[in-house]
């Protein structure tokens, strides 16, 4: 039987070097499943209790930005950890994707092309979006 979704997310996340980060969006391509980096941050909030632990804090979103969530004690406890390995932070607060976004090795094309998992949106999905429509 397959590993379960939060399995396959906590055997790539358990890869990522200290002094590295990578987005939930990544996550989910690595995955093959380009279109649920949400279902990776619920994964991850519900993050086993491992040993070693799980590093949840190296998860950030697709702008360079943390989430703060509870899985990794907070804004300030993610920060914290992430800047201990050796992690700078711009000005804004935010990683910077290009020279801290860890990828494997292995990384498909696809992948290369958005590293931070961020999907083109559907030209018309923001209308039906708009309009009530997006179903």
């Amino acid at each position: 039987m397959p590993d379960s979704f939060p399995q396959r997310v906590y055997a790539i996340l358990a890869q990522v070097p200290p002094g590295r980060v990578i987005t939930y969006g990544t996550i989910a391509l690595l995955l093959g499943e380009p279109r649920k980096a949400r279902q990776v941050g619920w994964a991850l909030a519900a993050t086993p209790a491992w040993d070693p632990p799980l590093p949840a804090h190296r998860v950030i979103n697709a702008r360079g930005e943390l989430s703060g969530g509870p899985a990794f004690g907070g804004y300030a406890v993610q920060r914290e950890k992430l800047e201990a390995e050796g992690v700078a932070f711009m000005r804004d607060g935010r990683v910077d994707l290009e020279r801290y976004l860890w990828l494997p090795r292995e990384v498909s094309d696809s992948i290369a092309g958005s590293p931070t998992g961020e999907q083109p949106r559907d030209r018309n999905q923001h209308d039906r979006a708009e309009h009530g429509h997006d179903q």
